[in-house]
């Protein structure tokens, strides 16, 4: 099985060489298979969401590898980081970040868009979305007439509107009560495994970590 994702001896740190100077990563090495879904689990402030944007293209390591399906990272500049961000990785956050005056199905199709989607395939692709994670009802709604698990299913569609072959995701039901949280969850999965996606999914929780393929641990800057 190819690997998706490959991060080899990352590191990175803040303030290098003044006062304060921050190591987050320490050689931190990775590999997510193709199809694979691996659980990131560490405590608040070790360094997730820099690892997860290393990983995605939106931050670059002081030192250290990163490959995604196959390709080096290292060494590319803006246009084609972001080129390869756009055409490959999907991001999801804790919260939604949805745009407010834009329908559900809107806020899917907006990014396809920008992709150089026609607007028909693009309409069709977010209502297939929504349907899949059981949203399809609300395609018409805003944002701020959903529930907040009706809102981070959106979410997850946006992500996927463009096909990335590779999901980043940082605690993407770390602000739903428990309960929402494990219907989103099992719908973020479906989704996954249906598209056959590779994903890296950072985590609290335990148990839903306990449903991926494989559970990474950050410590200390390092991933074991």
């Amino acid at each position: 099985m190819s690997d998706m994702l490959v991060l080899d001896g990352v590191t990175k740190g803040y303030n290098r060489g003044k006062p304060g100077e921050v190591n987050v990563l320490n050689g931190a090495s990775l590999r997510v298979a193709a199809g694979e879904v691996v659980a990131l689990v560490a405590p608040s402030g070790a360094g997730k969401s820099t690892l997860l944007h290393i990983a995605g293209l939106l931050d670059t390591p002081d030192d250290g590898v990163v490959e995604i399906g196959g390709t080096r990272m290292n060494g590319l500049g803006d246009k084609a980081r972001t080129e390869t961000r756009r055409r490959e990785v999907g991001f999801i956050y804790q919260f939604h970040h949805l745009l407010p005056e834009f329908t559900a199905a809107e806020n899917i199709v907006l990014p396809q868009l920008a992709n150089g989607t026609s607007r028909r395939d693009a309409d069709a692709r977010a209502l297939d979305l929504l349907g899949h994670v059981g949203v399809a009802q609300r395609a018409g709604h805003r944002p701020a007439a959903m529930s907040g698990g009706e809102q981070q299913r959106v979410a997850f569609c946006r992500a996927l509107a463009n096909k990335p072959r590779l999901l980043l995701a940082d605690e993407p039901t770390g602000n739903l009560d428990p309960a929402t949280s494990d219907r989103v969850f099992d719908a973020l999965m479906t989704l996954v495994r249906e598209t056959g996606l590779s994903a890296l999914i950072a985590t609290h929780n335990l148990e839903l970590a306990s449903r991926m393929d494989r559970v990474v641990r950050l410590d200390a800057g390092r991933l074991g």
